[in-house]
């Protein structure tokens, strides 16, 4: 080799080390860059705002850096519309229904990131359920991840001991339940020769009676008919449950104070012996039963689903897959860039890893497995509401899609709710307006459920009667139910 062949092989040589250093340094600028900032806000379920250990490894485990701003549940809705009305909204936060519905506009304002294009990106997060994310929807594009959850879980939380004094089964059609609620109120079922308890507790919204109205074969909130979707009460067969329930009412079966009765003191009733009947979320019946049992020892609570209807059927109110989502502000979020890394984050928290080290926190530490089921480690159990408990608002999916543990229960009707929540799935009505968008709806829920939730207590109580229960379905009507309907319906037969 000539001594210009070796200068220039020598040249070349040089050249490619240097590019090499060149890269080499690229890669270590690109390896020792700080972890990326994500702001949140999460709504606060605890009294306490939650100790930082569960952040701490979420961060080490993402090479991200959280801010989390924590705000007790029933202040979020406030609390996020003066972050949107002071545009101090952070990168990620959680929504609720009615809040979804409010943002819509905003949204078609291209205000917030659509994410469906970006899911293909990331193989958890594309695991996502396409039936629960066709729900969360605005005009066929997704912008929300969702917080999944139970379709039903809907079913009744009983005194089975005041039962098995009385002789009686549980329940399996409308009148068996009625002569429950009857027994519970008139039989004297704690024994002690006072008229001291009733059937039924309730509360201010019409949750426990809509479970009634589905029963009797009403639709979930919305129904067909003649070519229309009307709302449930203008369904003969939800008349027909309002006559079943204000008889409970008339006989004092039920607590007359129901329609401005909290959660916390429609749950007293049966913790302290006064109701024998809870109608709700089946999984209550854990920690129902430790403030009862510490109030009387001898309490023994079991939970219910099937209720047959007039036809025979059973039926039980499906909710559409979510509890909650989260939306992505393209105010804070400002690159496509910085949008991936968030959802890099959830993505992580999508894995068995991460959905399990954010809902149980660290095996052996906060949880341990038992029988492929995760169980909260007793000693432990204060430390684990600390530092793990709280974040659960930032779960995404559910255990069929995330590959998370579901819970250990070594109370026998706790497991049996979560047995029913998954037999629930064969009886479901699911509410056709779910994947629909009505303007006028997200402008006047409130106010038009506020008119049908006062007339049908109003009907209960017996203060108006079938013609004022009319009056209040076309003032509705006026106040822009009929805009609703037509809104609704319009969308529902493009569809079809």
């Amino acid at each position: 080799m000539g001594k210009k062949s070796i200068f220039v092989w020598s040249m070349l040589v040089m050249f490619m080390l240097a590019a090499c250093s060149d890269d080499d340094t690229s890669s270590n600028e690109e390896s020792s860059s700080g972890p990326q900032e994500i702001s949140m806000m999460f709504n606060l379920h605890v009294p306490e705002v939650p100790e930082p250990r569960l952040e701490e490894l979420l961060e080490e485990a993402t090479n991200t850096k959280l801010d989390i701003r924590w705000v007790p549940d029933n202040n979020y809705a406030e609390n996020l519309n003066t972050a949107i009305a002071t545009n101090n909204l952070p990168d990620v936060f959680l929504l609720k229904d009615v809040t979804l519905d409010q943002q819509k506009e905003a949204v078609r304002d291209g205000q917030y990131w659509e994410i469906g294009p970006y899911l293909e990106e990331f193989p958890n997060l594309n695991k996502l359920k396409p039936e629960i994310l066709k729900n969360t929807m605005i005009d066929g594009k997704l912008y929300t991840l969702y917080a999944g959850r139970p379709l039903s879980r809907q079913g009744l939380i009983y005194r089975k001991d005041w039962a098995d004094n009385l002789g009686l089964d549980a329940p399996t059609n409308l009148e068996e339940l009625y002569e429950m609620m009857r027994a519970f109120t008139e039989d004297d079922p704690d024994g002690n020769g006072k008229d001291d308890t009733i059937g039924l507790t309730d509360r201010e919204i019409l949750g426990t009676f809509e479970n009634f109205a589905t029963w009797h074969g009403a639709p979930n909130n919305w129904g067909e008919k003649d070519g229309k979707l009307l709302p449930q009460f203008m369904f003969p067969e939800y008349r027909e449950a309002m006559d079943y329930f204000k008889s409970l009412f008339d006989n004092g079966y039920i607590n007359r104070d129901a329609p401005v009765t909290s959660k916390t003191d429609q749950q007293d009733l049966l913790k302290n012996g006064t109701a024998g009947v809870y109608i709700g979320t089946m999984g209550d019946v854990e920690p129902m039963y430790r403030d009862a049992v510490a109030i009387n020892p001898d309490v023994v609570l079991d939970v219910h689903n099937y209720i047959e209807g007039p036809d025979g059927e059973y039926r039980t109110r499906s909710i559409p897959g979510y509890g909650s989502m989260l939306i992505f502000p393209k105010s804070s979020v400002e690159t496509e860039e910085e949008l991936k890394g968030i959802l890099a984050f959830f993505d992580f928290l999508m894995t068995p890893e991460g959905s399990n080290l954010l809902y149980w926190g660290v095996e052996g530490e906060h949880y341990e497995v038992v029988d492929g089921y995760a169980k909260v480690i007793p000693e432990n159990k204060n430390q684990y509401n600390l530092e793990i408990r709280p974040y659960t608002p930032l779960e995404i999916g559910e255990p069929e899609t995330n590959g998370r543990y579901t819970g250990y229960y070594e109370y026998e009707p706790r497991a049996k709710a979560d047995e029913l929540y998954m037999d629930n799935n064969d009886y479901l009505v699911k509410d056709l307006t779910a994947p629909l968008d009505s303007q006028t709806w997200a402008d006047k829920s409130e106010i038009l459920s506020q008119i049908m939730v006062d007339a049908t207590y109003q009907y209960f109580l017996g203060e108006i009667d079938s013609a004022g229960f009319d009056a209040a379905i076309e003032k509705w009507k006026e106040e822009g139910g009929q805009q609703v309907i037509e809104e609704y319906t319009e969308q529902w037969k493009e569809m079809q």
